[in-house]
């Protein structure tokens, strides 16, 4: 890993680390202090698509520092290459549809973390500190997988307790039809992204090839 990508990974890591344990503590004391008991408090941060996402983040960049065995699917090169896709749909769904939710103090800080900073370093150390040029188009189902089973287990989990992270996928106020063709949107703007990545990743893959530089036009 080149030094760059070593900087931008610490710095993704100790971002995403601190952005994550404070939006916990301040998280679960809103929750016990509006009444929900503690697993009843978990259940609802963990059911948030920018925790876990931001969570995988933290794993990838661990994997780049230390060599244990169960980090071996963050160093995953689909899975890596997925995660800048999800990252940008984390970040444009936000700015497009939750802004302007009345945040402020660390609620507002980690807001600006997890959707904004985490997911810009990511793309840049994506960028530099990875290999480039096996992403293929025929993969994309199966890096689609994770989110809709986070649809699944988020429309599973709120026919049960009654609650959901995101007013898209309420269905108690908008109705299974609206609510399954959000997520089908949603799951096709996903896709769109993971082909834009490919894309990128093979011309990447590309100018990296060795003797790429002899097929470049010269001036």
């Amino acid at each position: 890993m080149s030094t760059s990508a070593r900087l931008l990974a610490g710095l993704g890591l100790i971002v995403g680390v601190v952005a994550l344990v404070v939006q916990f503590v301040i998280s679960m004391q809103a929750y016990t202090a509006a009444g929900r008991d503690v697993p009843g408090a978990l259940g609802t941060f963990f059911t948030y698509y920018t925790i876990l996402t931001n969570i995988v983040l933290v794993l990838i960049y661990l994997a780049e520092f230390v060599g244990w065995r169960w980090l071996d699917l963050f160093r995953s090169l689909d899975v890596r290459g997925m995660m800048v896709a999800v990252m940008i749909l984390v970040a444009s769904f936000v700015h497009f549809f939750l802004r302007g939710l009345g945040l402020s103090g660390w609620f507002l800080a980690c807001d600006y973390a997890l959707h904004y900073a985490t997911p810009l370093i990511y793309f840049l150390w994506w960028l530099v500190g990875v290999r480039h040029g096996p992403l293929l188009l025929r993969r994309i189902p199966l890096m689609l997988a994770p989110t809709v089973v986070y649809f699944l287990v988020v429309l599973a989990r709120g026919a049960w307790v009654g609650e959901y992270p995101y007013p898209v996928l309420n269905v108690v106020s908008l109705g299974y039809p609206h609510v399954l063709l959000n997520a089908l949107l949603l799951a096709v703007g996903l896709a769109a992204l993971m082909m834009i990545v490919v894309a990128i990743d093979e011309v990447l893959g590309r100018l990296r090839r060795p003797g790429s530089e002899e097929n470049m036009p010269r001036g």
